[in-house]
């Protein structure tokens, strides 16, 4: 009785024929136990060899295809019948006098080069592997193995690189999902037998991790090219630590996407890796260039598309990629502007804390648009500031003008980009509350100014320490010169403290220029002569005495006062095609003979008619003179100045109020002065017969609409910055020294939440995943650099950490006698360190510790050679370049510190 037995595969047929030929067997006719079909073509060729397949149901048909073979031509028989239903007469005419079987694992043998021996592992898989070994066969061949035995690794991995079109060397988590965006690639396995197909996806869990399953599941299911997108989503509806809503939406969402992985039923695990997979997939391929960029944007939207398909569009704040991520956390963001922003006073410390680890969400998104990023970030400035107490009134007007230049300049910077606002609704919503709680107290001190500027002009006060803008050539330039010094004044028309403080963080920030202050203390500025426009405060400035006129009465008065001295404009600056500066300017700057070169830049100025200098970052970039001019003036010492400052226009805020000049700013003293006017008058008054009326709100103007003014008694146009910079040498001037960190604290300390925390407060709903990835550059779609994580809280030090140190053998053995960090300085470093929760950045660092700005990255190198006991890392400087992290427990451990 005929035992059952399965179709012969055609492939297979075809390899055993072949070995057979190979065998050098005298017989023409071989038998095969197989069921009786051929559903191909009966004749074959094979080596050059005609071959007919002939089914035998009965012995009669076997002999009958034997009665018709053709001379030359060998014949196949299959058949389910056995060699005693043949008997011998049928028996003699066959290879080996029997019917043979066609074992696959003998095909599989030959397929790979005719090894030895098969790993028994390898069998123990199953039929299917040998079956699709010989059906799935590579025109090529598959690669031999590297040894006699066939292992199941090798097998497997072949088959498995030859059933995806994917190099076997990339059968991994990210290589299956670059695999999945590539739809034509996906054809091959979406067609396979299911046994097949489960099998090389056991074999990719093995080989890739749990990432396999759902990307193979999704294949399967026809989604396989939204693999990447699927798994964007999968890390915001497994998430951890949610709260209750969060989770109910994200069980909804799983339900759900589970048709679109076939009906699986992702565990966290899958899911976590499909995610991590998926994201770092986006990172390198932004990184791969323009092209990368868009196909990751083409991901991210359909991303979005899905979410919105099965609702989940709530959740996408939690994503760090996603486009719609950022603007919910933005929006999260506003919500804690909004409630942080005083409605008088002083903001809440704990208000501001929420709004300052609502902005670390924001930074964290990896698609966070730059400009709204800076804008977030300057608004938790502002909120910083107003969580400060105002103090008393400044008693002279040296120290109004000294709170422009140290606290209110910065303020006017980060207002600007809050007055120019965000597209979305609810962020713009939020940052209109913020300035006009900022503009409450601006407009407080404004007027505080403008009383005392007024007081002190028509009382012909003094100046005493105050440096007016007549006396810049005088107290500034002269004694420059008198060291053997030669000097380019640099003058900035319409530049005020605001835009100073972004110009001199661009021309430090190689370190090849520093900037000296005042005996190395804070920043000073300049008063401008009166009305500030560039008719009365420039001529004064470049005369050294109050004036009026424009640019010839300028050179006439600068060459009276330098004889040997280069005045240069605007026109003389321009240069023909190929050069950044006219040639008599280059040889004016490198002329031993020419002690003073004055140079005027326009650029600002220009920027009030034709521009919007509210939203410019004022840089080297943006006033290329600058940096043309630097670029060749390394021997002299560079005096950065202005003839005033500006304010911006406000819109549909603005308010316009009568004249009979046609000046923007100021006016004649005709009619008395209004509520939000003075009356300046005295000899520093150069327009207006000594005595005009100036706006002190920054809202008011008389003349026709620009993109900003000057002119008025607002300290952001009558307060200029003073600058003073040489080429590495900090010691250059008697009197002058290298400046410490310019900016207050608020701008760069996080303002401490001493509140208790409340009992009924929920955590976040989720916090963000991160893909553990190689350090990406600093940004994403040309973004900021991201934050690193923030460590947990660390545990409180004991008080005298610090004493126990600067007290160990250990310290003293490895202190440097030749060039010793001062005691004091260590103690304050580490003391600044601790307490930021181990963390500092560069600039609060110098700040506190009194070290000159441009020295701080110096001394911090000092003192992480001084605790890197054995090489190990104490004190480490994170990816941003700027924060500087103290490993608590490894400092206690390495010097042998005990807590007390």
């Amino acid at each position: 009785m005929s035992v059952p037995v399965s179709v012969a595969q055609p492939d297979a047929v075809r390899r055993k024929v072949e070995a057979w030929l190979g065998e050098d067997d005298p017989a023409d006719v071989i038998a095969l136990t197989a069921r009786p079909e051929w559903p191909t073509e009966p004749v074959l060729s094979i080596n050059g060899r005609q071959v007919r397949v002939v089914p035998c149901h009965t012995p009669l048909a076997a002999r009958a295809a034997l009665y018709d073979r053709v001379d030359g031509e060998r014949l196949v028989l299959l058949t389910e019948l056995t060699d005693s239903e043949l008997g011998d007469g049928l028996l003699a005419h066959l290879s080996k006098q029997k019917v043979r079987k066609i074992d696959p694992w003998d095909l599989v043998r030959q397929l790979f080069g005719g090894v030895t021996s098969l790993d028994p592992t390898l069998v123990r898989v199953g039929r299917w592997v040998a079956d699709a070994l010989t059906d799935y066969s590579p025109a090529d061949g598959w690669p031999a193995p590297p040894g006699a035995i066939l292992t199941r690794d090798h097998a497997l991995r072949s088959l498995t690189a030859e059933l995806l079109s994917l190099p076997a060397a990339e059968l991994d988590g990210s290589g299956l999902v670059q695999w999945s965006a590539d739809a034509l690639r996906q054809r091959v396995f979406s067609t396979l037998p299911d046994d097949v197909a489960d099998g090389v996806t056991t074999h990719l869990v093995r080989t890739a991790g749990p990432v396999a399953v759902p990307i193979m599941a999704a294949v399967r299911a026809g989604h396989g090219v939204d693999v990447i997108p699927l798994g964007l989503l999968a890390g915001l509806l497994w998430p951890a630590g949610s709260d209750q809503a969060a989770e109910v939406a994200a069980a909804i969402g799983r339900t759900r996407l589970e048709p679109r992985f076939g009906g699986l039923r992702l565990d966290p695990p899958q899911a976590e890796a499909l995610h991590r997979a998926a994201e770092a997939w986006v990172y390198r391929t932004v990184d791969s260039g323009d092209d990368g960029r868009d196909e990751a944007m083409r991901m991210l939207r359909r991303a979005e598309s899905i979410a919105a398909e099965i609702g989940i569009t709530g959740l996408l704040g939690a994503s760090a990629v996603l486009p719609s991520g950022f603007l919910q956390r933005l929006r999260s963001f506003a919500d804690a502007v909004r409630l942080a922003v005083p409605a008088g006073g002083t903001a809440l410390p704990a208000a501001v804390a929420r709004a300052q680890s609502a902005l670390a969400t924001v930074e964290a998104h990896r698609a966070a648009e730059p400009r709204r990023l800076e804008t977030a970030r300057m608004a938790v400035r502002l909120l910083r500031w107003l969580g400060s107490p105002d103090g008393p009134p400044p008693a002279t007007l040296l120290d109004a003008l000294h709170r422009q230049v140290r606290q209110d300049g910065w303020v006017d910077r980060a207002r600007l980009d809050i007055f120019a606002g965000d597209a979305d609704p609810q962020v713009a919503e939020a940052y209109r509350l913020l300035h006009r709680a900022v503009d409450a107290r601006r407009t407080r001190h404004d007027q505080q100014f403008a009383t005392l500027l007024a007081v002190a002009t028509s009382a012909e006060t003094a100046p005493g320490a105050l440096l007016r803008v007549e006396d810049v050539l005088d107290r500034v330039v002269q004694p420059i010169l008198d060291q053997d010094r030669r000097v380019l004044l640099l003058v900035l028309d319409g530049m005020g403290v605001a835009a100073a403080t972004e110009l001199a963080e661009s021309i430090t920030r190689t370190g090849t220029w520093l900037e000296l202050t005042p005996d190395g203390g804070p920043r000073t500025g300049v008063l401008a002569a009166l009305p500030t426009v560039t008719e009365a405060s420039r001529c004064s400035l470049l005369s050294g005495r109050i004036a009026a006129g424009r640019q010839q009465a300028e050179r006439t008065a600068f060459q009276q006062r330098f004889p040997a001295g280069r005045l240069l404009h605007k026109a003389a600056l321009r240069a023909g095609a190929g050069a950044a500066l006219d040639p008599e300017v280059l040889a004016a700057l490198n002329d031993p003979a020419t002690p003073v070169v004055a140079a005027v830049v326009n650029t600002i100025d220009d920027a009030l008619d034709r521009s919007e200098p509210g939203v410019t970052v004022w840089g080297e970039d943006t006033i290329t003179a600058v940096g043309d001019l630097l670029a060749s003036a390394a021997d002299r010492v560079v005096v950065v100045v202005s003839d005033h400052g500006h304010v911006v226009d406000r819109g549909p805020e603005s308010i316009v109020l009568p004249s009979t000049s046609s000046e923007n700013r100021w006016r004649p003293a005709t009619e008395p002065a209004g509520d939000a006017e003075v009356v300046v008058s005295g000899s520093r008054v150069a327009l207006g017969d000594g005595a005009v009326v100036l706006p002190w709100r920054e809202e008011v103007r008389y003349g026709p609409r620009k993109a900003g003014y000057h002119g008025g008694a607002a300290p952001a146009e009558a307060v200029i910055p003073l600058l003073m910079l040489t080429a590495g040498d900090d010691a250059a001037l008697s009197g002058w020294a290298g400046g410490p960190v310019a900016s207050p604290d608020w701008w760069r300390e996080p303002l401490a939440d001493s509140s208790p925390p409340s009992a009924s407060a929920t955590p976040n709903r989720r916090r963000p995943r991160r893909p553990v990835e190689p350090q990406q550059p600093a940004s994403l779609f040309d973004l900021t650099a991201v934050p690193a994580a923030k460590a947990p809280p660390p545990t409180p030090a004991p008080p005298d950490l610090v004493a126990a140190l600067l007290a160990s053998e250990r310290y003293a053995q490895r202190r440097d006698p030749r060039t010793p960090l001062a005691q004091e300085r260590v103690a304050s470093l580490l003391g600044t360190l601790l307490a930021g929760g181990d963390r500092a950045t560069l600039d609060t660092l110098a700040a506190r510790a009194g070290i000159p700005a441009h020295r701080i990255t110096g001394t911090v190198t000092a003192l992480r050679r001084l605790l890197q006991v054995e090489g190990y890392p104490v004190l480490t400087l994170d990816p941003d370049g700027r924060t500087v992290h103290l490993n608590r427990a490894l400092l206690i451990e390495q010097f042998e510190l005990e807590a007390r």
